[in-house]
C-alpha cells in the first residue's frame, strides 16, 4: 500500500456540521435554563390549581367521582396539547437550528416561550370553532355519559396518532388528526343512533374548514417560492442566499430575521393550535361541574339590565317573522332538531322568539348569571348555545332574509349569548400553554431532522428558511383573525417545499410522499380510531 492510499481523505463538506449539528441537538439546556423552566413550571401550575382549586370550592357535589373525572379528563386534554407542543412546534425551530442562528437547546425554549404568550394573548375563536363540528346533541350532554365518551374518544385518538406519526418522524397535522376525530364521532353517533337517533357533524362546517386545511399548504407552498424569488430581486447581498458554513452563525442582521420569523411562527403556532384544546378542556368542565363553569359569572348585576333589553329585542325582532300557522312543542327542542337538519320551519322563528323570552326572564329573575342556581346552570347554558347555533345558522342560509335592522339587533343578540357561554377562564389558558410549551422542549428533534435535512437535496439556505417561516407565521396568524383552524406542520413543510423548487435545489420525494401520505390518511385514520373508541366508551357509559 502506497503512502497516497494510507492517508485519510478529508471528510465531506457536511461531514463536521452534521456531526457538530448532532451534538449541539443533544446538548441538554443547561442548569440555568433547566432552573428557569422550572420556575415558570410551577409557578403556572401553583396559579391554575388554585384558580381551580378556588373556582371548585364554591361547588357542592354529592360525591367525589366528578372530581376524580374531572381529574382524569384534564390530564388526557392536557396530554394532547403536550403532543401537540413537540409534534408540531417543532417545525418552528428547524429553520433557526439547521441555520445555526440558534443554540438548539435555546431554540426550542425560546420558541416554547412564544407558544406560552399566543397561547395567553389568543382569543378563544378557533377553540369554539372547533366545537361547532360536534354534534349538537352531544354538546348538550356533555355532562352525561354520551358526552364525555365523545370527548375522551376525540383525545385518545388524537393523541395516538400524533404520537404514531411523530415516532416515524413525519410532520403530520393536529388540526387535522382533530378533524378527523370529530368526523369518527359523529359517524358513529349517527349509526349507533339509527334512522331515529342522533345526527352526525355539521358538514358544512366541516367542509368550510377543511378547505382551509387544504388550501393552506398550497399557500405555503406558492407563497414562500414567490417570496423567495421576490427577495433575489429586491435584495442583492448575496450572503443572504447562501447555506451555513460549517457551524458558525450567519450574519448579525441574517441571524435577526431567522430569530424573527422563528418567534412569529411560534407566537402563531400558541395562537391558533394551542386553542384546539381550549374547547374540549371548557366541555370536559362544563360537564364535570357547570356550576362553575357552564355561564360566564363575570356577567354581574351591571350586565343583566342590557342582557335582558338586547334579548327582549331580539324576541320582538323574531316575532316578525313567525308564521300566523306555527305551533311549537318545546321550543330547545325544536331548535335543535332545526340545528341537526339546518331545515328552518315555520315552528323555527316562534322558538327561537320563546326561547328569547325564556333566558331573558331567567336572567332578570336571578339578577345575575352567578346568581342562577346549580342546578339550572347547564340548562341556562344549553338555552343559550342552542339560541346562539340558531341565529348562526339563519344569518348563514339568509333563511328567513332579515332586514338589515334586524339583522344588526340578532347580531348584537348573538354577541351577548356568546359572551354568556363562550368563555375561557386565563388557568385554562395558562394550563395549555404550559403543557404545549414543555412539549416543545421535549420531543422535538425528530419532526427538526425531518423538515430541516429532508425535504430539498440540499442544504437550506438562510432565505429558504426565512422565506417559509413569514409565509407560514402571516398565514397562522390570519386563520387566528377569522377564527378557523390551520396545520403549522403543513404550511411550513410545504413552504420549505416551495423555496426548495424555486430555488432550484429538488426535493427528496420519498420525504414528500410520505409527508403525502399522513396528510391523506391522517382523517380517515383518526376517525376510525375516534369512532372505535367512542363505540367502546358507550357501551361501558350510559
Amino acid at each position: 500500500m502506497n503512502e497516497a492510499s494510507s492517508v485519510a481523505l478529508p471528510p465531506g463538506p457536511t461531514a463536521p456540521s452534521k456531526s457538530a449539528l448532532d451534538h449541539k441537538m443533544n446538548k441538554s439546556p443547561g442548569l440555568i435554563g433547566t432552573l428557569v423552566f422550572g420556575a415558570v413550571l410551577l409557578g403556572g401550575v401553583g396559579y391554575a390549581g388554585f384558580h381551580l382549586a378556588n373556582d371548585l370550592a364554591g361547588t357542592r357535589l354529592e360525591s367525589i367521582w366528578p372530581y376524580v373525572l374531572l381529574g382524569v379528563a384534564l390530564l388526557i386534554a392536557l396530554g394532547f396539547e403536550f403532543v401537540n407542543g413537540f409534534h408540531d412546534t417543532a417545525n418552528a425551530v428547524a429553520t433557526v437550528i439547521y441555520t445555526h442562528s440558534l443554540e438548539p437547546n435555546i431554540a426550542v425554549v425560546w420558541s416554547g416561550m412564544w407558544n406560552l404568550i399566543g397561547v395567553l394573548t389568543s382569543s378563544g375563536g378557533v377553540a369554539f370553532s372547533i366545537i361547532t363540528l360536534l354534534p349538537v346533541e352531544l354538546i348538550l350532554q356533555v355532562g352525561k355519559g354520551a358526552g364525555f365518551a365523545m370527548v375522551f374518544a376525540l383525545l385518545i385518538s388524537a393523541i395516538i396518532w400524533n404520537l404514531s406519526t411523530w415516532a416515524l418522524g413525519l410532520p403530520a397535522s393536529s388540526s387535522h388528526t382533530l378533524i378527523g376525530s370529530i368526523i369518527g364521532v359523529g359517524i358513529m353517533n349517527q349509526l349507533m343512533g339509527g334512522h331515529n337517533g342522533t345526527s352526525g357533524v355539521d358538514w358544512t362546517q366541516v367542509s368550510n374548514v377543511f378547505r382551509v386545511l387544504l388550501i393552506s399548504p398550497l399557500v405555503g407552498f406558492g407563497c414562500a417560492a414567490l417570496l423567495l424569488l421576490l427577495l433575489k430581486v429586491l435584495v442583492k447581498n448575496p450572503a443572504l442566499y447562501e447555506s451555513p458554513k460549517g457551524t458558525e452563525p450567519p450574519p448579525f442582521w441574517i441571524r435577526g430575521l431567522l430569530i424573527l420569523t422563528c418567534t412569529g411562527v411560534s407566537f402563531g403556532h400558541g395562537s391558533n393550535d394551542g386553542q384546539k384544546g381550549m374547547g374540549l378542556i371548557m366541555l370536559i368542565l362544563i360537564g364535570t361541574v357547570p356550576t362553575a363553569y357552564a355561564l360566564n359569572h363575570a356577567i354581574g348585576f351591571s350586565q343583566v339590565p342590557d342582557f335582558a333589553a338586547v334579548s327582549e329585542q331580539a324576541a320582538k325582532v323574531l316575532s316578525g317573522y313567525v308564521s300566523q300557522n306555527a305551533v311549537m312543542d318545546d321550543a330547545r327542542a325544536d331548535l335543535t332538531e332545526y340545528i341537526r337538519t339546518k331545515q328552518f320551519t315555520p315552528t323555527t322563528a316562534l322558538a327561537a322568539r320563546q326561547l328569547a323570552i325564556d333566558i331573558s326572564n331567567e336572567v332578570q329573575q336571578y339578577k345575575s348569571l352567578a346568581g342562577i342556581p346549580g342546578s339550572q346552570q347547564q340548562n341556562a347554558r344549553n338555552d343559550m348555545y342552542v339560541e346562539s347555533e340558531t341565529l348562526r345558522l339563519m344569518a348563514k342560509s339568509n333563511t328567513p332574509a332579515f332586514s338589515a335592522s334586524d339583522n344588526a339587533v340578532l347580531t348584537n343578540y348573538k354577541k351577548h349569548l356568546d359572551n354568556a357561554t363562550k368563555f375561557i377562564p386565563n388557568w385554562v389558558k395558562v394550563a395549555v400553554a404550559l403543557a404545549l410549551g414543555l412539549g416543545t422542549m421535549v420531543g422535538w428533534k425528530r419532526i427538526v431532522v425531518t423538515v430541516g435535512e429532508k425535504i430539498g437535496k440540499e442544504h437550506l439556505t438562510y432565505a429558504q428558511g426565512a422565506s417559509a417561516e413569514i409565509v407560514a407565521a402571516c398565514t397562522i396568524i390570519a386563520a387566528d383573525q377569522f377564527k378557523m383552524p390551520v396545520s403549522t406542520t403543513h404550511v411550513l413543510s410545504s413552504g420549505i417545499a416551495g423555496t426548495m423548487m424555486a430555488n432550484g435545489s429538488g426535493l427528496q420525494l420519498s420525504t414528500i410522499r410520505n409527508i403525502a401520505l399522513a396528510w391523506v390518511f391522517t382523517l380517515p385514520a383518526a376517525a376510525l380510531l375516534a369512532g372505535c373508541i367512542f363505540w367502546l366508551l358507550r357501551q361501558v357509559v350510559h
